[in-house]
């Protein structure tokens, strides 16, 4: 594991926040200087600490404002079974995260559509695809906190 400083988790803060900002705004805002910022995304780049760079889009502003967590149980846990299911899930977009989880159930699935006609498209699609033996799932009535910034204090 990788040794962070208080300015590592200062600039892997700022870019969580705006991954846009330029090397001379982290710079003041981090207090080092621009080329210190750059040599030190680079290395965390390097490291795969920084793994890339994306826009977070609204998915109600482009049409999926449904958000479904499908909880999936299979009894088949063989090789080829999960090489299916592990390609319906990335061939799937809908599908936004996906877990194998310990416990009572195998998966969960973060699923994101329009609204309930299309979670069944999606539904009638993964078990086309895959056979499983108990899905089900909640849909989220209220959004309380979606973020994709990791923790960078310890607990």
């Amino acid at each position: 594991m990788m040794h962070f400083d208080e300015f590592d988790r200062a600039i892997l803060a700022q870019l969580q926040t705006n991954a846009n900002a330029s090397m001379d705004e982290l710079a003041q805002k981090v207090h080092l200087s621009r080329n210190a910022v750059w040599r030190r995304i680079k290395i965390l780049t390097e490291h795969g600490v920084i793994k890339r760079h994306v826009a977070l889009i609204d998915p109600e502003k482009i049409g999926c404002g449904l958000t479904a967590l499908v909880f999936v149980r299979t009894s088949q846990h063989e090789k080829d079974w999960l090489a299916k299911f592990r390609q319906a899930v990335s061939m799937i977009a809908h599908i936004v995260e996906a877990y194998r989880m310990s416990g009572d159930l195998d998966y969960m699935l973060k699923v994101r559509v329009s609204d309930m006609k299309a979670y069944d498209r999606f539904y009638q699609r993964l078990i086309d695809i895959v056979p499983l033996s108990d899905v089900s799932a909640s849909f989220v009535m209220e959004e309380l906190k979606d973020s994709p910034a990791v923790p960078l204090d310890p607990m």
